[in-house]
């Protein structure tokens, strides 16, 4: 289960500043709407297994492009219609 939550949380199970989180947003080395989403102009929410992954992939990007895919792909907007009965 994928989990959006606050820059504290964050910050506390990533071990990483709310700067350093705010430094990896604005440089762009998160995706809006993948890594982060912005919920208003003060709220902003960040996924913490896709984060996970980044960190532990740094080093091997197209592992990491693997784990954006399969997050993507499961999805409630990717999944196929349910058939009616």
């Amino acid at each position: 289960m994928l989990l959006f939550v606050n820059k504290r949380t964050a910050s506390e199970r990533l071990n990483l500043s709310g700067s350093t989180l705010k430094k990896y947003r604005l440089q762009g080395d998160w995706i809006e709407g993948v890594h982060w989403v912005r919920i208003n102009s003060r709220c902003v929410r960040y996924n913490l297994e896709l984060i996970q992954d980044w960190l532990h992939n740094r080093g091997n990007p197209a592992a990491h492009l693997q784990a954006i895919e399969t997050y993507q792909r499961g999805l409630l907007s990717n999944q196929p219609p349910r058939r009616k009965s």
